[in-house]
């Protein structure tokens, strides 16, 4: 299981193989037994075959959405097909990173965010 996870941290995220550029040992560590404790790898890995085997029709969704494509994930969506389907009010083409953005890159991500909710404040008087 560890190999499998260290695998996909190496082929998902924007590191060219070398893992220490973006993880340190702890974090890799960690995150290889959360799944291991709560016995979740099946679970997690479960939705990705399902997601591969047999997605559904989405249909119109009206909900404010923002995308935030990281380079080296795994399936980057085309944006014509995501405007087809969802409302989107952002649309961000990161400079950098993979399918572990939140780890790779979170102060990239963490300002997508904001900026995305910004539109949404309300100035209380």
């Amino acid at each position: 299981m560890a190999a499998w996870i260290i695998e996909k941290f190496r082929a998902w995220s924007d590191c060219n193989c070398e893992l220490d550029q973006k993880f340190g040992n702890d974090e890799l560590l960690t995150n290889i037994m959360i799944y291991w404790v709560t016995n979740t790898i099946g679970s997690s890995a479960h939705r990705y075959f399902e997601n591969t085997h047999s997605l559904p029709p989405l249909g119109q969704i009206d909900v404010p959405t923002g995308v935030a494509l990281f380079p080296s994930d795994v399936l980057l969506p085309p944006k014509e097909w995501a405007e087809k389907n969802l409302n989107i009010s952002r649309w961000t083409q990161m400079p950098r990173g993979g399918h572990f953005a939140a780890m790779e890159e979170p102060e990239l991500l963490a300002e997508d965010i904001r900026a995305f909710y910004r539109q949404f404040r309300t100035k209380n008087k």
